[in-house]
C-alpha cells in the first residue's frame, strides 16, 4: 500500500475530488493537488459546519451536494441549511439519494424544486441520476454518475452541438488486484438495479463472493468506476476528457489516505 501523495491524484488527471464527510476529515483535503472539492451528502446531521466549509473554501472551488427535496435545502420550504451556505461555497443540486430522504421528502416534487434553486444561483451543476432528460432542460453543469456508456454517450451529445459542460462523478481505486477492487467498490456496483438482477439473493458484496457471482460484481466494479494502476487509469481519464467530459471527479472508495 503506498500514501496518497496529493500530486498523484493530479498526475493521473483528475479535476475534483468528491469527499464524504461520515468516511474522512473534510481538511484531510488540503493534502490533495487538485482545485475542485465535492462534498458528497450524506444527511443533514454530516453536513460541514459553515466554519469547516469556509476554511476549505480558501483553498479550492468547494461544492456542496445539496438534496433539494431534503428539510434544510428545500427552496419551496424550509431551506435554512442552504441559506447558512458561506457565499464562497457552490452548489451541486440533486434529487437526493432516497436513503438519506424521509418518506415524506421522497414524495416532493423534484421538478420545480431544482428549477427553483438552478434560478437562484449563478454556476449550477445538476446530479443527472435518474433525471436525465430533467437535467438536461435545466442547463448547467451536468453531473453524472460513470458508466460503462459514458463516454459514448457525452460523445454523441457533444456531436449533436450541446456546449454545457459535464462533470463526472467516478469512484476510483488505483488497484488492479481484484479483492482490494470488490471490497472498496462492490457495494456501490451491487446497488445498481442491472447488476442486483444478475446476482444471486444474498451474495456477498465483497471479495468473499465466489463463482460466476464473483465475475458479474467484479465486471460491474469496472464498469462503474475507475480502476487499475495508475497509468491505466489515466488513460481511463484522458478517454473520458477526450469523449468531451470537462471534469473527472474522483471519489476515492478506499479512502485518501491509501491506495
Amino acid at each position: 500500500m503506498t500514501a496518497v501523495t496529493g500530486s498523484l491524484l493530479s498526475t493521473v488527471g483528475f479535476d475534483a475530488v468528491a469527499l464524504k464527510p461520515t468516511e474522512v476529515d473534510i481538511q484531510q483535503a488540503h493534502s490533495l493537488s487538485v482545485d475542485t472539492v465535492i462534498i458528497d451528502y450524506e444527511g443533514n446531521e454530516h453536513v460541514p459546519d459553515p466554519t469547516q466549509l469556509r476554511d476549505l473554501a480558501s483553498s479550492f472551488d468547494v461544492r456542496l451536494a445539496i438534496p433539494v427535496r431534503a428539510d434544510g435545502f428545500d427552496p419551496l420550504g424550509d431551506n435554512h441549511l442552504t441559506q447558512s451556505l458561506p457565499d464562497a461555497v457552490s452548489r451541486v443540486f440533486v434529487a437526493g439519494n432516497a436513503a438519506y430522504l424521509s418518506p415524506e421528502e421522497q414524495q416532493r416534487a423534484i421538478t420545480p424544486r431544482l428549477n427553483a434553486s438552478t434560478q437562484s444561483c449563478t454556476d449550477p451543476w445538476v446530479g443527472t441520476e435518474g433525471i436525465e432528460r430533467i437535467a438536461l432542460a435545466l442547463g448547467g453543469t451536468q453531473f453524472e454518475l460513470l458508466s460503462k456508456s459514458t463516454p459514448n454517450e457525452i460523445s454523441a451529445l457533444r456531436t449533436a452541438g450541446y456546449e454545457t459542460e459535464f462533470a463526472v462523478y467516478a469512484p476510483t481505486v488505483l488497484s488492479d488486484d481484484s479483492d482490494t477492487i470488490l471490497n472498496a467498490l462492490g457495494a456501490y456496483a451491487g446497488r445498481r438495479t442491472a447488476v442486483r438482477q444478475q446476482l444471486p439473493n444474498e451474495a456477498p458484496l465483497d471479495s468473499t463472493i465466489t463463482g460466476s457471482a464473483r465475475q458479474t460484481l467484479l465486471a460491474a466494479c469496472r464498469a462503474y468506476a475507475l480502476t487499475g494502476t495508475p497509468d491505466a487509469v489515466s488513460k481511463q481519464v484522458d478517454s473520458l476528457h477526450s469523449a468531451g467530459v470537462d471534469y473527472v471527479v474522483a471519489y476515492p472508495a478506499q479512502g485518501i489516505n491509501v491506495l
